[in-house]
């Protein structure tokens, strides 16, 4: 421990000493009378103290998320119905409705949810008599395609994507197509699969293709989901909430509404798998391929499995939308039957879980952890956390973060050009924020509808703005925390809770001019290049500045608990730097200068420096290392402590260096 020099609390008393003499030189320089031929005395420049500055202030109010202005699905989804002239109409049918983007592409043949549908007049709704729709695109009883770039660049996209699959690609999307879909997402799970699977007591009976491929459409033989209730009490509640994300979700109403085709009746050049080839339907006019089923089973599935598996979040959500783009390989979907389905899954979702009660979701979240957390010898939630996000891709095809950012990024969109306006806001849906629930819990309901949107899509994508905000969710991202300060955010992590209320990462690129308040005991690491201007102010606990923008461009202050300074280079302070009090700079010091902070603004010094050194980097009695650079140093830390070494401080005009003296 060094503390010989004086802290930042005695600057004020420094500047006080420093005028009081300047003021008695400035007198005695006018000493005698107005006659004194005595060379004239020069008053000394005296430099005005440093007034260490206050917090930063922000915007001063907080971002909102208002309810769209629209009848909400979950409100709603029941209505999500076939064969009910109830429900039958784009107004009346809830499913249907947050799928109303794809009208500004294709007119169907009727805007009625009638393709081999009949149903009797009922409660003052009329009868509703089959479509004569036949399913085959071009003939006199086709719809009209209303936005022709679009329709060409969706099936185009399907003809350029089975052109060039591999059979690897193949084998995949046949699997994706005859196998059970939550039995393929649970591979999203990497190192929890196998005990995900035990625990459901899940099985399958398709695991290649087989040799002669004269199938029949859907014989997995296997269970799907697995077992729930109490004929599996270890894990039962957990597979009940899984298989609860089909009520209200099915994807008929919309097939049998928007009435498109398949790619493969659309154009001769898709080219679908030889071994799906027998699971073709023959009855074209009740076989649509907007939107996709195989995809929104797959992305409720995934959703529900993240919510009780947070662990898990973005790797759960990217197999979701993965398996939707299997159907374009396979040749069995378009894109934007895909994202329709994606759109439809997420909503589904939302539902389902938002009609849970909260008691039933915790008992369910709670069996699940507990289970697996068992299964994998795991003896804390952040152990878990650690056991669940592998780094090795050789056992885990969902290992490489930034691949799957971008991976589920494109398939949201499968690179579309966007047809309207860019940039307007984007709303959430109602509930929405409860997808959040157990992945960010140390957030309140209302910041979590804003991190879902600060992190949507831009707008203008075809079909992607719906009224309600389904098509622009990128619920990666929001697993990443905020996508932007737009106001000021109060963050309280308490480490007493366990899991992500003890530690988390926001992995986003934040910007905004907003403030980060961060309190509670836990620890909040900030990884990406963030431009964020309202200042960053640490209150209690950690705050670990992992990337070398993670505190953003405006001024730091460290008024207690920590700041952690664990980037590959430099972390940077586009603004002042201030500690005060019982606080703590705690710096991992490596190669390149990592562990030193740099202040294009003044410093000003107090609490306490820690020092430690990066995973097989060698410090040497001796060495020297700059901690911190800025405009100008104030004050001095308290004390300091080296990892394994006694040192001493050297405080320059613009630097804070630290000595290795002696091994201790």
């Amino acid at each position: 421990m060094y503390s010989a020099h004086p802290s930042l609390k005695a600057l004020s008393s420094y500047a006080l000493r420093a005028t009081s003499v300047a003021v008695l030189l400035a007198l005695a320089a006018c000493g005698g009378d107005d006659n004194d031929d005595s060379p004239a005395v020069e008053t000394p420049v005296v430099e005005a103290p440093y007034v260490i500055p206050s917090p930063p202030v922000g915007l001063g109010q907080a971002e909102t998320a208002p309810l769209p202005d629209a009848p909400a699905f979950v409100d709603f989804a029941a209505t999500n119905q076939r064969g009910d002239p109830r429900y039958a109409t784009l107004d009346t049918n809830a499913g249907v409705r947050v799928l109303g983007g794809f009208l500004e592409i294709w007119e169907p043949r009727t805007r009625l949810v009638d393709a081999g549908v009949n149903a009797n007049a009922a409660n003052g709704f009329p009868a509703i008599v089959a479509s004569d729709w036949t399913g085959t695109p071009g003939d006199a009883t086709d719809g009209k395609i209303k936005n022709q770039a679009v329709h060409n660049e969706n099936i185009d996209y399907v003809v350029r994507t089975t052109a060039k699959r591999t059979p690897e690609q193949a084998i995949a999307a046949y699997l994706d197509d005859r196998r059970g879909k939550n039995y393929s997402v649970t591979d999203g799970l990497g190192p929890l699969t196998a005990a995900w699977r035990a625990a459901a007591r899940q099985t399958t009976s398709i695991n290649d293709i087989p040799a002669n491929a004269t199938t029949v459409k859907y014989d997995d033989t296997g269970n799907n989901t697995g077992v729930s209730g109490a004929a599996n009490p270890e894990f039962g509640k957990v597979i009940a909430f899984v298989q609860s994300m089909g009520e209200n979700a099915s994807t008929e109403p919309g097939k049998r509404f928007y009435k498109y085709a398949r790619p493969w009746r659309w154009s001769n050049s898709v080219q679908v798998v030889p071994a799906l080839e027998p699971a073709k339907s023959g009855t074209a006019a009740t076989d649509g391929g907007f939107p996709s089923g195989h995809t929104a089973e797959s992305v409720r599935n995934a959703i529900g499995m993240a919510y009780l598996v947070p662990e898990r979040f973005q790797e759960l959500v990217a197999r979701g939308v993965e398996l939707g783009e299997s159907r374009i390989i396979a040749g069995m979907h378009s894109p934007l039957d895909v994202i329709s389905g994606r759109m439809l899954g997420q909503a589904s979702a939302v539902g389902n879980i938002y009609a849970t009660d909260e008691g039933t979701r915790a008992v369910a979240v709670a069996q699940a952890r507990q289970t697996l957390m068992a299964a994998v010898g795991a003896a804390s939630p952040e152990q878990f956390i650690t056991l669940a996000r592998s780094t090795d891709a050789s056992m885990d095809r969902f290992a490489d973060h930034a691949v799957n950012q971008a991976e589920y990024r494109r398939r949201l969109t499968f690179d579309f050009t966007p047809i309207a306006d860019t940039s307007r806001p984007a709303v959430v849906p109602k509930g929405a924020e409860v997808i959040l629930e157990t992945r960010l819990p140390y957030l309140s309901g209302e910041q979590r509808r804003v991190v879902l949107k600060t992190t949507a899509l831009p707008s203008g994508y075809p079909i992607l703005d719906d009224v309600e905000g389904y098509g622009r969710l990128n619920l990666f991202a929001a697993a990443d925390g905020y996508g932007a300060f737009n106001g000021d955010v109060d963050v309280t992590l308490d480490a007493s809770l366990g899991g992500f209320h003890a530690q988390d990462a926001w992995r986003n690129d934040i910007g905004g001019a907003g403030k980060l308040t961060k309190n509670g005991s836990g620890t909040l690491s900030l990884t990406g290049n963030n431009t964020y201007t309202g200042g960053t102010l640490v209150a209690a606990g950690t705050v670990r500045a992992a990337s070398a923008n993670a505190l953003g461009a405006g001024q730091v202050y460290v008024g207690a608990g920590t700041l952690a300074i664990a980037a590959a280079q430099p972390v940077e302070v586009k603004g002042t730097y201030t500690q005060i009090g019982a606080s703590v700079l705690a710096v991992t010091v490596g190669d390149n200068n990592a562990g030193q902070i740099t202040a294009s603004a003044d410093a000003a010094l107090s609490g306490q420096l820690t020092v430690d050194f990066a995973a097989g980097y060698t410090p040497r009695v001796g060495d020297t290392y700059t901690i911190l650079r800025a405009r100008k140093v104030h004050g001095q830390f308290d004390g300091i402590t080296v990892a394994g070494f006694k040192a001493t401080a050297v405080y320059g005009p613009d630097s804070v260096q630290v000595r290795l003296d002696a091994v201790s």
